[in-house]
């Protein structure tokens, strides 16, 4: 009988995922086509219609662009994903995703269809020297940024179709909507949430009325719609609630284990009379001539692990955010304001930096360790000032047994502070606001927050520790997530030595730009006419702080070695750096289990993330405060107050108002006694006829004549100029 020939198996394709076709382009060094891309990996007719989708996922998730005959990857045609930022004079900036690279400025004219907010693809179209003032065109919208607007309706159409307008002002057309749901009672001026649809032309697009947020007056609304705007997260997803749920009420007996037992030990909470999360508590102990601070920070790594629900949603949010009649908060209140607040008189469990220091306060050595300690006290900063600082008897009765420990902690934080000082750190003596309601909610007043000494003991005992932890890790050479504030704008800086020595022969330029150089600045402008405008442009020549796994220094903080360890219930960096630590002790045999340290470019990828987050939280607060400001100033209109130029420009100058903390704008058309000329340099506006000058820190008088909600702006006219002003007619 023959044998029947067995058929060889045919020799199977590689493997093909996106990856390999990246690796591909990145090996021939030029853009390919669909059928290049076959023939290079030598594979099978079957196998275009694969090929085809994943060049299309590359094209989508921005790795490949799409040109005339192929494809090319984004990064060597001078193509860079990010998130677009639109500014409120209509150009904007692409935060690429990797945070190495430097933002770039897109021009309002290439911005195209592209929203504030959306995932873009922007080409590199000019860089100034050394790689500054990059300049891109929005090329591609990978992703919209957000899936629904909250809009004002304006007006019922004919048909039944409502006009209605974005709220964000940075979104500048109008959406024509239908209703989702009859049922849906909207009346003008009501906010809504309506999902975009098609463009209708460079003005116009369609859209889906699908709920109602309320009243445009009501603060809970402008709240709503803020978060909205700025994809602040609301909602926690059902696996990282149940989680929560699933976690017990108080520590138990396991969760104790191999700890240390300090419940007996003094310590105190001191955070604001609103507060409902304690993350952080302190302890001062004398040790001869010595002193010993303990901060205790609530163990959130211990019941949230790497990878579960509840950590990949807190990654996700990156921090807390605040806003003046609600928290957004990272973690459910579950854990938030239960097992991970250091409430009093109950055990918690916490991450402990004991810093032993000398009479001057210079930390000398740290030992972090896990323990369970119980709060003896919750204060609040008031408390702290009327007993400690005011020596008010009655109040020192009421927190006698905690007394003489918080007089010791004063002293220490006053010697931390000296030396803090020393070195170069900057503190900025500029008011933030504090927005007080009634029991309706509606807004009283805004006022300057109050802050005195009982806030800066706590700040600097917190201070203290993080420079603590992160010299710890640096000490051992393991990886940390720093805190990292880049140097100060140079030009900017030059611009205010230039400013402030044409009037002061004792100013000169300084050789180099150091925070002690600014901090003696500061100190001689103080309680001068020009604190106020070396106080704001200082403020502005400052880069924005962000977290890094390399370690870059604080500036304003004249810190070689700065992480945040302090807040792991509103911040996911310090989540990071405790678990960091945690992994840290385990090889210093300390018994902890042990741990797996992220990989470098897992912890670039978690910080480009959660700065990110924490901008646009920044923002989203910035801009609900605004709003408040905007809607408390509304039946205020025709009203005079007085108020310091804060801002000047080639149109105008802002005002703040000293009756109430708002900031509105002067506008140069409304001023008609002259022509007036914008000095840069000296930051001042000049009349060319009569030499009136405007400038940085005058006081002035003025008329509120316009309040618009919409482009969230408050329009003055001048009354008079209260303060006498130099005439520069001689200069012109």
């Amino acid at each position: 009988m023959a044998k029947t020939k067995r058929k060889q198996p045919r020799p199977s394709s590689p493997p093909l995922s996106p990856p390999v076709l990246l690796a591909l382009f990145k090996q021939e060094k030029k853009p390919l086509s669909r059928a290049e891309v076959v023939r290079h990996l030598k594979l099978k007719k079957r196998d275009k219609r694969v090929v085809k989708d994943m060049l299309h996922e590359l094209v989508e998730s921005g790795k490949l662009i799409r040109i005339r005959r192929g494809y090319g990857l984004a990064e060597s045609m001078r193509c860079i994903t990010g998130r677009l930022e639109i500014q409120r004079g209509g150009f904007g900036f692409v935060i690429p995703e990797d945070s190495r690279r430097k933002d770039i400025f897109i021009n309002q004219r290439d911005i195209g269809e592209a929203w504030h907010g959306d995932k873009v693809v922007a080409a590199v179209v000019g860089e100034g020297k050394g790689g500054r003032n990059v300049e891109g065109r929005i090329v591609r919208i990978l992703e919209r940024g957000r899936k629904t607007l909250p809009v004002k309706i304006f007006k019922k159409m004919t048909g039944g179709d409502w006009l209605c307008r974005p709220s964000d002002p940075r979104l500048g057309f109008g959406i024509i909507a239908k209703l989702k749901d009859e049922a849906i009672n909207l009346t003008i001026g009501d906010i809504a949430v309506c999902v975009p649809g098609e463009k209708i032309d460079h003005t116009m697009w369609e859209g889906e009325i699908i709920g109602w947020l309320g009243q445009e007056a009501d603060i809970s609304v402008q709240e709503a719609l803020v978060k909205s705007n700025h994809n602040i997260r609301t909602r926690f997803p059902s696996a990282a609630m149940s989680q929560a749920d699933a976690l017990p009420q108080e520590p138990s007996e396991n969760d104790m284990a191999n700890r240390k037992d300090l419940s007996d030990k003094q310590f105190v909470t001191i955070d604001g009379a609103t507060a409902r999360d304690f993350d952080d508590a302190i302890l001062v102990e004398r040790m001869g001539k010595r002193y010993r601070l303990w901060v205790a920070i609530a163990d959130v790594a211990h019941y949230v692990r790497e990878g579960t629900p509840l950590d990949r949603e807190a990654l996700e949010r990156g921090n807390s955010c605040y806003f003046p009649q609600s928290v957004e908060p990272m973690f459910p209140e579950r854990l938030s304001n239960g097992l991970c607040s250091l409430n009093p008189d109950v055990k918690r469990l916490v991450m402990v930096a004991r810093m032993d220091m000398d009479e001057n306060g210079t930390t000398q050595s740290t030992k972090l360790f896990p323990a369970v300690i119980t709060s003896h006290a919750r204060l609040t900063y008031s408390q702290v000032k009327r007993a400690v600082l005011d020596k008010d008897e009655s109040e020192r009765e009421k927190i006698a047994n905690v007394l003489p420990m918080l007089e010791l902690a004063e002293k220490l934080a006053r010697k931390i502070n000296a030396l803090r000082k020393f070195r170069g750190s900057l503190d900025f003596d500029l008011p933030e606001p504090e927005i007080l309601f009634d029991i309706q909610g509606e807004t009283l007043d805004i006022r300057p927050k109050e802050r005195h000494f009982a806030h800066q003991l706590i700040e600097e005992f917190m201070i203290a520790a993080n420079e603590a932890v992160a010299h710890f890790l640096i000490e051992r050479d393991l990886p940390c997530l720093f805190r990292i504030h880049p140097q100060a704008d140079e030009e900017k800086l030059k611009n205010l030595f230039r400013l402030l020595s044409q009037t002061d022969r004792n100013i000169v330029m300084p050789k180099t730009m150091t925070p002690k150089v600014l901090q003696r600045l500061i100190a001689s402008q103080k309680g001068t006419d020009k604190e106020y405008v070396v106080n704001r442009m200082l403020l502005r020549s400052m880069k924005q702080a962000k977290y890094s796994p390399d370690n870059e220094g604080h500036f304003g903080l004249a810190s070689e070695e700065y992480a945040h360890f302090t807040s792991p219930i509103r911040r996911y960096a310090d989540l990071v750096v405790h678990r960091l630590v945690k992994a840290a002790i385990s090889l210093d045999g300390e018994g902890v289990p042990t741990m797996e340290y992220p990989g470098r470019k897992k912890l670039f990828n978690i910080a480009g993330h959660i700065s990110g987050q924490e901008r646009a939280a920044m923002v989203a607060e910035r801009e609900i405060l605004k709003r408040v400001m905007v809607l408390f100033m509304r039946d205020k209109v025709g009203g005079t107050f007085g108020g310091i130029i804060s801002h000047i420009t080639d149109y105008g100058f802002y005002v703040e108002l000293r009756e109430v903390m708002a900031e509105g704008m002067v506008r140069l058309s409304t001023m008609n006694d002259d022509y007036y000329a914008y000095w840069p340099q000296r930051e001042m506006l000049v009349g060319e006829r009569t030499g009136q000058a405007f400038k940085l820190g005058q006081a002035v008088e003025v008329i509120l004549d316009d309040v618009s909600l919409e482009r969230l702006e408050l329009n003055f006219s001048l009354k008079s100029v209260t303060e006498s002003a130099r005439d520069y007619k001689d200069l012109i």
